[in-house]
């Protein structure tokens, strides 16, 4: 007959088996964060991206000169660009005289023109210089790339004033994409961006007169009035999270790459409930009342699907007229030194089912007379799907996407000879 073990030798037992259950824990994620630290460090040439920038004077924010730039999303690229002369990523535009000789095509935009996800020599304006000399040699085609992430056309108006009308291109080619209604608007690209006190340098922008009609200057981001911060505890736990989390990434290669990979996984541009709040805060503050009329964000951040509405709010339709505007002065400029201007409308426009947004792009264009090619048509007429023109863990287009982007962009010189003429 077995008698039962005393009550404290069965409670050694039990604790002596968890703690053997929790050491085996311990150092299979103790193996696994070594294992991955090793694989990363031996396979991975760099987890760590540089964006660095400085404020020339009368442009705006670029990147230095001569500076190597590195980019990576952790799964799909790891490139290794230099900016030129300029400050921005491309070769060296030729000179002057150079570009007058032949049929230059000058390219303006934001992340995707600067496109730090490839080597510059695979960049679509590259590609279709070599198209182009294969198809239409007689036009003797060049190019030159001036884009910077995170600006709309208001923001790249400086782009051409200062470099691009020097090479007197015959085509002007305004890459056009998703997030340009809201980056050309200061209250939304304040919304989106989250700058809440931040001090920043002047930078271009468009503002109202008292007449309500906008004119292009020079001011600082707009600022958004602080938001309801959360108890103390709370924000005392955040703050050491948030450290902790900093620490491990700056350190740690598998961190790095397993913080990558959850935002990939994670359902894209959600935010928490700080952005209700942040919205509901801006409404009782004077003076953002009637500009939030008729807008109720939800825990995602909403601000592309609001523009797929029949009818927009108050905010939504000023984004438009911003928007109006900035092209209105690029078609001002290539008026007047004789170029060509078109607007290549990104694959980003029509996925996700956004096409409305697209419509109201197309739109503004066809009233100022600005010709639109539709690199998402291009691509479903080849048989493809839109995403391919993507990373598969990045928004930006990706070798793909360029080489699609190059052959729309041919296509159009090929139906309009006359492009070439100025």
């Amino acid at each position: 007959m077995m008698l039962p073990l005393p009550p404290r030798g069965w409670l050694r037992r039990a604790l002596r088996l968890v703690g053997w259950n929790v050491l085996l824990l311990v150092m299979g994620v103790v193996l696994t964060a070594l294992a991955g630290e090793t694989y990363f460090r031996l396979t991975v040439p760099f987890m760590q991206s540089n964006a660095p920038r400085v404020f020339v004077p009368n442009v705006g924010s670029l990147r230095p000169p001569n500076t190597e730039i590195r980019h990576t999303n952790r799964h799909d690229f790891w490139t290794v660009s230099r900016t030129n002369s300029l400050g921005f990523l491309d070769r060296e535009p030729p000179s002057p005289e150079r570009a007058a000789a032949t049929c230059h095509i000058s390219v303006i935009g934001d992340s995707f023109v600067e496109a730090k996800e490839i080597p510059i020599d695979h960049k679509f304006h590259v590609r279709l210089e070599g198209l182009a000399a294969s198809r239409l040699p007689h036009l003797d085609i060049t190019t030159s790339a001036f884009g910077i992430g995170d600006t709309g056309q208001i923001h790249q108006l400086p782009f051409y004033d200062e470099y691009a009308r020097r090479l007197r291109p015959k085509l002007l080619v305004l890459v056009v994409n998703d997030n340009d209604f809201i980056n050309n608007t200061p209250f939304l690209r304040a919304v989106r961006a989250g700058s809440i006190g931040r001090k920043h340098r002047l930078e271009p922008t468009a503002r109202r007169r008292s007449d309500g009609k906008l004119e292009w200057a020079w001011s600082r981001p707009h600022q958004l009035p602080p938001t309801p911060q959360p108890p103390a505890v709370s924000r005392t736990l955040t703050s050491w999270a948030a450290r902790a989390r900093r620490d491990a990434v700056h350190s740690s290669w598998f961190a790095l790459w397993l913080g990558a990979k959850k935002g990939a996984l994670s359902p894209r541009d959600r935010r928490p409930l700080w952005f209700i709040r942040k919205i509901e805060a801006l409404k009782r503050q004077p003076g953002y009342a009637a500009l939030l009329e008729g807008w109720r964000p939800t825990t995602r951040l909403d601000l592309f699907r609001v523009f797929e509405r029949r009818d927009l709010p108050p905010l939504f339709e000023d984004a438009l007229e911003y928007t109006r505007f900035a092209l209105e002065q690029f078609k001002e400029r290539a008026n007047r030194d004789g170029a060509n201007l078109v607007i290549l409308g990104s694959h980003k426009f029509k996925t996700d089912g956004r096409t409305r947004m697209f419509e109201r792009m197309g739109e503004i264009a066809a009233t100022l007379g600005i010709p639109v090619i539709d690199q998402a048509d291009y691509i479903v007429r080849q048989g493809a799907k839109l995403t391919d023109a993507q990373w598969p863990n990045d928004g930006h287009w990706s070798l793909a996407g360029h080489q699609w982007a190059a052959e729309a962009l041919l296509e159009y010189i090929e139906q309009h000879p006359e492009t070439c003429d100025g």
